[in-house]
């Protein structure tokens, strides 16, 4: 009955299905990080970095929270299977081009836009370039999914990359990435329909492992952060729309453009 699948979609995205989200995001991300521990792709040493102080860390958390946020988003009740869908290609892609970037790239001091561009006017493709490349492409095509009007696709997806690439920016110091994603994510937790429980899933995971990265053990990497990003990304688009996109396209692409200024103040912080 269209009565009773109403009622279940607004229960699914009221408090239940906040509260799922969060605690699935951040129960998976924890098995997840506990797994990869264990066992690392490829061998730990893949995984390890020095962090700005010099301490060796692990990467595990940037996989383990892309695949809690996508998963407690995947499955959190009450969503449309559009936004699932666009959800988990949004947060799955970001984190795929964010690992292959921590992998491939490690080694590489070229970053910004204008870097990996340059590079690709010399017929080098770098992980950066990849990585940019791929995640705009996910972001558009997640935004084809969740609206309808050509100009709102469009605003959907820049909101969504830039989303990414924002939280990655702040990802410069321990507990900065996670940190932005708890607090940008707070506010979605009051919106209605599928803003509240697409906000939580990022919030979960982040806080499933904002201690393990504030004690230095671990970091988001560009996997996590971009994939935490991008979540919120998606939470901001299904919350939003013509004039909330733009205002929210607009703020990301200027603090894409000032990208070093807004690395180095969340560094100061």
């Amino acid at each position: 009955m269209p009565g009773e699948g109403s009622g279940m979609a607004a229960a699914g995205n009221g408090v239940l299905g906040r509260i799922s989200a969060l605690l699935g995001a951040a129960g998976t991300t924890r098995a997840a990080h506990a797994a990869l521990r264990k066992r690392p792709p490829g061998g730990a040493v893949l995984w390890e970095r020095k962090n700005y102080a010099g301490r060796t860390v692990d990467l595990h958390a940037g996989l383990a929270t892309a695949t809690g946020t996508a998963l407690a988003a995947a499955t959190a009740p009450g969503l449309p299977a559009r936004t699932r869908a666009a959800t988990a290609l949004a947060v799955l892609a970001a984190g795929g081009c964010g690992a292959y970037d921590d992998v491939f790239g490690a080694g590489d001091p070229r970053r910004g836009f204008r870097a990996h561009l340059s590079a690709l006017r010399h017929k080098e493709v770098t992980s950066g370039a990849v990585k940019l490349f791929g995640i705009g492409a996910a972001g558009l095509a997640a935004g084809a999914f969740l609206k309808e009007r050509p100009a709102d696709k469009l605003l959907a997806g820049v909101v969504i990359a830039g989303s990414a690439h924002l939280v990655n920016l702040l990802d410069v110091r321990p507990g900065r990435a996670a940190g932005a994603v708890l607090a940008a994510g707070a506010p979605g937790l009051l919106r209605r329909g599928p803003a509240g429980p697409l906000s939580a899933a990022p919030m979960g995971a982040a806080a499933a492992v904002i201690g393990d990265d504030l004690g230095e053990r671990t970091m988001l990497g560009d996997a996590g952060a971009h994939a935490l990003g991008a979540a919120l990304g998606v939470a901001i688009v299904t919350g939003n729309g013509r004039r909330g996109l733009a205002a929210h396209a607009a703020a990301l692409v200027a603090a894409a453009a000032a990208g070093d200024r807004v690395s180095r103040t969340a560094a100061a912080l």
